[in-house]
């Protein structure tokens, strides 16, 4: 479902960054975009039993914790991907 997800949301990212920006631009944004989708879902269901593993209540894994981890790997990925392609400084 991640992958259905994030290719679908790629394709009309990629559609809007055609007309809007350039092709370069479109592609690290759609890369990105499943990237991070399939990132996301992984996140959400590995956290429950890694807390469970440490003891932890795997419910604390709630859509918070959840969410701020996979938007901070989202930003480092987005990053990584725009600076590989783009060939930016620190590349």
């Amino acid at each position: 479902m991640a992958i259905g997800l994030g290719l679908t949301m790629a394709l009309a990212v990629s559609v809007v960054g055609v007309f809007r920006a350039n092709v370069e631009i479109a592609t690290v944004v759609a890369l990105s975009m499943v990237i991070i989708v399939i990132v996301g879902s992984l996140i959400g269901m590995i956290l429950p039993f890694i807390l469970n593993k440490f003891g932890l209540d795997p419910a604390t894994a709630s859509a918070p914790l959840v969410t701020s981890i996979a938007d901070a790997s989202g930003v480092l990925i987005y990053f990584g991907i725009a600076t590989a392609i783009l060939g930016l400084p620190g590349s």
